[in-house]
């Protein structure tokens, strides 16, 4: 199969024409709230074979960029019309994040604010300096970054460990089942620790029957997806109130220890600190909203000084858990607040350590 490709990418022969491809949205739930936090865009494509099909033989057709491309496209098309106080996550190729048709589709939207970039591929990434690259690029415009299918092998651990995303979702391999084997309960254990110790989201793909939503309640993982909570469809659905009430009822009885929510401290926001007058203690925002920086009062003499934010949680995190995280930064940033943050990364307050302590001592 050969085909000269114009401007935007055609993918002929694979495709009859553009509209052949389309674009359907999974909702993504975050189990503390029992709301939806964000979408997966998936392709769809003419007959019965599965998306991967599809991309398969447009990467042996020579048009795997292309037609990655027109699926971002068509789904980034979406933003105008997402739900506020959600994200769009859009899957892609490493090994295309390069790609001129592909940089192309992510230069269209003005802004990638609110748009996750998850990286799907089981293979290892051949050049991991230029990955690196490529996704600096898209959080310079506001993207977040994710890894797929965690915990299948070498090349998810290279990801990890160069990329370090902000959202990682687990393998569906390790969640099918999690609920009769052990083992995977303990593989998603450890890499829900792990993620919480570079600030990741973890979520977890494919989840089916209420016992399995169960298990990942009681585990903590704080997003999920898959049938039970809802299946793909062509616009951006809410919850049913059936759903709704069945992940509050798995998370109530999954709750053995208290949140951090309620030991959270008001706190001011600042896009800059031009403004002296603003007393302390106060939160500076990047351009995207993203905290940075914290000015405190010295309690010894009164003085304003700065810390970088060193730790943030979302406020499902246990008191235990967060107060351990606190205690094992550098020392000169140990005792330094913890800042409490939504699913889209607003800042919500700030925890001190010495009310974790307390929290934590009496439970």
């Amino acid at each position: 199969m050969t085909a000269t490709m114009p401007k935007h990418g055609d993918c002929r022969p694979l495709l009859a024409g553009e509209d052949d491809l389309t674009v359907v949205f999974q909702p993504i739930v975050d189990l503390a709230s029992a709301t939806v936090a964000g979408y997966e865009a998936q392709a769809r494509f003419p007959g019965t074979a599965a998306p991967d099909v599809w991309f398969a033989a447009a990467a042996e057709a020579g048009l795997g960029a292309e037609l990655q491309a027109l699926a971002l496209r068509k789904a980034l098309a979406a933003l105008p019309d997402l739900p506020p106080h959600t994200f769009l996550t859009v899957t892609v190729r490493p090994n295309l994040l390069g790609s001129v048709p592909v940089a192309a589709a992510f230069a269209e939207p003005a802004t990638l604010r609110r748009v996750v970039v998850a990286l799907t591929e089981h293979l290892p990434t051949p050049d991991l300096d230029a990955l690196r690259t490529q996704t600096a690029a898209l959080r310079s415009r506001g993207a977040l970054i994710a890894i797929d299918d965690a915990g299948t092998g070498l090349a998810g651990l290279q990801q990890l460990a160069e990329v370090r995303p902000q959202l990682v979702t687990l393998d569906r391999a390790l969640v099918a089942g999690a609920d009769t084997d052990p083992v995977k309960a303990a593989l998603v254990e450890m890499v829900g620790s792990f993620t919480s110790r570079i600030d990741a989201w973890l979520l977890a793909d494919g989840i089916e029957t209420a016992a399995e939503l169960a298990v990942f309640a009681r585990l903590g993982v704080p997003l999920a997806q898959g049938w039970l909570l809802g299946r793909p469809t062509p616009h951006f659905a809410e919850l049913t109130p059936e759903v709704a009430a069945l992940v509050r009822s798995h998370v109530a009885r999954a709750q053995l220890t208290d949140s951090v929510t309620s030991l959270l401290r008001p706190v001011r926001r600042r896009e800059s600190d031009e403004d002296d007058a603003v007393p302390a203690p106060y939160v500076l925002l990047d351009p995207f909203g993203v905290p940075v920086e914290l000015v405190l009062t010295d309690p010894r003499t009164g003085a304003p000084y700065r810390a970088p934010v060193s730790l943030t949680v979302h406020p499902s995190a246990d008191v235990a858990g967060t107060l351990q995280r606190a205690l094992t930064r550098p020392p000169v940033h140990r005792f330094d607040p913890v800042i409490c943050t939504d699913r889209g990364g607003a800042v919500l307050g700030l925890l001190r350590v010495e009310d974790l302590a307390s929290a934590a001592a009496s439970r």
